[in-house]
């Protein structure tokens, strides 16, 4: 088959979607299959800019390019989802969700315009418009099912799949440091482990790798300067995959401060190596995966607490590796596997 996978970008920056996108691509055309990403940009601000996106999503033709006949469509972002075709599947990553969860919290911006209602009201109607013409509708994680049919009323099936390079990771020991990569950002929320670092017994230490806000990482600096951290917290910056690989297999534990995300890939990217993931009772997907005790912990968003957490796997090497080999189990009876993922999204 020939088929598009209709997503958008924001230019310059790759991510977690970015990523996904690039695999299913490569999974599609390891089975014999002809994949091409359609990408169109997306701006989120000013409101008014919101509403060009939304019409680029719905004039989109994907019925053909150069005479031959594109089979099947599979879109998986807001506003790209609004495309029109007549054999179409949704494996939705996640809606705007400024006009959603976000809405009227600190992590949302749209209410501070002052046509952001207007914008928020016109997502949410042309989204329970647009998604119900698919005949099938998949999601990446349980939480963007739940918030799908919470606000939009509509039912879907929720269909994981596994981080980039999974069977790349592995466990080589744990050791004496926390680690967390991923987009430095308010909403990621690697301010509170910094703040952890304050708390720590003992000599366990913190690595956090990653590049993103500009203003998060000056308030991440300054923090470790001001409370003389620069020996127990470590930030890598950008960092390739083969050193990301190497991070996970020596650690002593993960730890995913986000706030209510859709799925997690540093929940499961942290299973695959066998080491204990600790998150926060908001945290969203990752709540999914984690299962307080028996392959991770779940604890209240405090710096006190996650500072215990990782004193006591510290002290408690053998309990670590106990978590990290539940969390990998957990992992392979969820068919965290592309052969179930693309078996569902093509039949």
């Amino acid at each position: 088959m020939r088929i598009a996978i209709a997503t958008v970008q924001v230019p310059f920056i790759k991510g977690g979607a970015e990523i996904l996108c690039d695999m299913l691509k490569d999974e599609l055309i390891k089975r014999g299959h002809k994949a091409e990403i359609i990408s169109i940009p997306f701006k989120w601000y000013p409101p008014e800019q919101l509403e060009n996106c939304m019409m680029m999503g719905r004039m989109m033709d994907l019925s053909e390019t150069n005479g031959e006949k594109i089979d099947l469509v599979i879109a998986t972002k807001f506003p790209a989802y609004y495309v029109k075709h007549d054999n179409k599947v949704m494996w939705l990553m996640h809606q705007h969700r400024q006009a959603y969860d976000l809405w009227g919290t600190q992590y949302g911006d749209l209410q501070n315009f002052e046509n952001g209602e207007e914008i928020r009201d016109l997502i949410r109607e042309c989204d329970n418009k647009y998604i119900k013409e698919y005949k099938k509708v998949f999601t990446i994680a349980g939480q963007t099912t739940k918030r799908l049919k919470e606000f939009n009323g509509i039912d879907s099936i929720t269909l994981y799949h596994p981080p980039l390079n999974y069977e790349k990771l592995h466990c080589e020991s744990y050791g004496d440091y926390v680690f967390y990569a991923s987009r430095i950002d308010p909403i990621k929320r690697q301010i509170l482990l910094v703040e952890a670092a304050k708390y720590l017994k003992t000599d366990a230490k913190i690595v956090i790798a990653g590049s993103g806000s500009k203003s998060e990482l000056e308030l991440i600096d300054k923090t470790i300067k001001e409370n003389h951290l620069e020996k127990k917290v470590t930030m890598a910056g950008f960092i390739s995959e083969e050193e990301k690989i190497n991070y996970y297999a020596n650690c002593l534990g993960i730890y995913f401060g986000a706030y209510n995300e859709d799925y997690g890939y540093i929940t499961l990217e942290g299973f695959f190596a066998e080491k204990p993931v600790i998150v926060h009772k908001d945290a969203g997907g990752p709540l999914e995966f984690v299962e307080d005790g028996f392959n991770g912990y779940v604890i209240d968003s405090d710096p006190k607490l996650i500072a215990e957490k990782i004193d006591h796997l510290y002290e408690n090497r053998k309990e670590a590796e106990k978590l990290g080999k539940n969390g990998r189990q957990s992992l392979i009876e969820k068919h965290m596997d592309w052969d179930y993922v693309i078996d569902q999204l093509l039949n």
